[in-house]
């Protein structure tokens, strides 16, 4: 079985160009995860690289698949120079580790909560899983492997997250969405929810 990673890493250089700073993260008891940075104008990008080494199994099935199940990477983009957003790669790396960690399955319309401000200062300590497919195309594999998703984040204020769990995302991304949210500024205050 190859290893998907070196194909995973030449999609995002395909997609996001080539990376101007990596950081590697290794948990007790996982494999190594980089975060990738990425500059393009005032946009920058973090893209996790080693979640997506091996399917996500659902937390109830008594064994995990080694072969099949959902791969994914993380990326999350915030706009350049308005916060200290490059501490953000250990919690991005938290995040990429939850499935091996804590056995769980991200995908779309999941919220991840790291229980800190995502960069120091920030008004976000969880994120929103977003649709794939827009930023960065999925990575077809061999069968019976499945694609690696790439995953856009979207920082959620404490607040949003609380209301998204009662309302639901399609819901909050629909506020976002009325009000003109600005997603990628790291500094952005919560969308109004009443």
């Amino acid at each position: 079985m190859a290893d998907v990673l070196p194909l995973v890493e030449a999609r995002l250089r395909g997609a996001l160009g080539e990376p101007d700073a990596r950081a590697a993260v290794t948990f007790l008891g996982t494999d190594r995860i980089e975060v990738l940075r990425f500059t393009e104008g005032e946009l920058v990008r973090y893209a996790t690289l080693g979640m997506s080494a091996h399917p996500m199994a659902d937390p109830t099935a008594v064994l995990a698949d080694p072969v099949r199940g959902p791969r994914a990477e993380l990326v999350l983009t915030v706009r350049a120079g308005r916060a200290d957003t490059g501490k953000v790669l250990r919690p991005l790396a938290v995040l990429a580790a939850s499935p091996q960690v804590e056995g769980v399955v991200v995908a779309p319309g999941a919220s991840l909560d790291v229980g800190e401000p995502l960069w120091p200062g920030a008004p976000f300590t969880s994120v929103l899983v977003a649709e794939p497919g827009g930023l960065v195309e999925d990575l077809e594999l061999d069968a019976p492997l499945d694609p690696v998703r790439f995953l856009p984040l979207l920082p959620m204020t404490p607040t949003e997250a609380a209301w998204k769990r009662v309302h639901g995302a399609a819901a909050l991304q629909e506020r976002w969405l009325s009000h003109g949210t600005d997603l990628r500024d790291p500094a952005r205050r919560s969308v109004p929810l009443e």
